[in-house]
């Protein structure tokens, strides 16, 4: 219902192998310590600017910029030509691919980055997947825990969809643009070349190139001192 191929183009990752042979996207999600495992060798190849802090197992490939402030704690995998920004912090089980963009006062814990995904500024990405060239705007959240701390449900018009996750924040389609200062709840699904209207509060399953609108009404009056 949920397959990867129909909100990943998984010909811009080379982490393909992290998607075989699961039902549902989010599957992957608990795939990834035991992939990182067995499959991530240390080594960095980037340009570190500064000292930023690198601990564990990590490997970042040639062309990427590590900027002084960043945090990265292994195990952790980053792909080539990216920019790792003053202020990231990386904490453990994270997958970027090529070309991405982590920002400052951003964080990321047990997620995959496709290639050339941007999460520039003041985000949190955590048990989530985001797509080729995906995009979160300024203070987009991607929120991972449930109020109540049980099992997250996708949301669906047929009913909801158990995922026997605990953690499970979102799932950012191929080209999707996600507003400035949204809040996307757990368990929440956004299709291919979506857009998400700043300053929204999404939960549930965008199809494919929606236009998810919030629209605001405000009252003007004139000051009386």
């Amino acid at each position: 219902m949920f397959s990867p191929e129909d909100y990943l183009d998984l010909h811009h990752t080379e982490h393909r192998t992290l998607f075989e042979n699961i039902g549902n996207v989010w599957d992957a999600l608990g795939q990834i310590s035991s992939y990182l495992q067995f499959r991530l060798q240390p080594a960095i190849h980037a340009r570190l600017i500064g000292k930023p802090f690198i601990s564990g197992a990590v490997f970042i490939g040639p062309g990427t910029v590590v900027e002084q402030g960043a945090m990265i704690k292994g195990p952790a995998w980053i792909g080539e030509g990216c920019e790792i920004r003053s202020g990231c912090y990386i904490r453990e089980n994270v997958v970027i691919g090529s070309g991405c963009v982590l920002g400052n006062s951003c964080e990321f814990k047990n997620c995959v980055l496709l290639d050339e995904a941007q999460v520039p500024h003041f985000n949190y990405v955590g048990d989530s997947i985001l797509g080729y060239r995906a995009h979160l705007g300024a203070g987009v959240i991607l929120s991972n825990v449930k109020l109540d701390h049980r099992e997250i449900t996708v949301a669906t018009p047929e009913g909801f969809v158990p995922t026997g996750l605990r953690k499970f924040g979102a799932i950012i389609g191929d080209h999707a643009e996600i507003g400035c200062n949204s809040v996307i709840n757990p368990g929440s699904i956004i299709g291919r070349r979506s857009v998400l209207y700043p300053g929204s509060q999404w939960r549930g399953v965008a199809p494919a190139n929606s236009l998810i609108k919030t629209h605001q009404s405000f009252q003007v009056t004139a000051r009386r001192d």
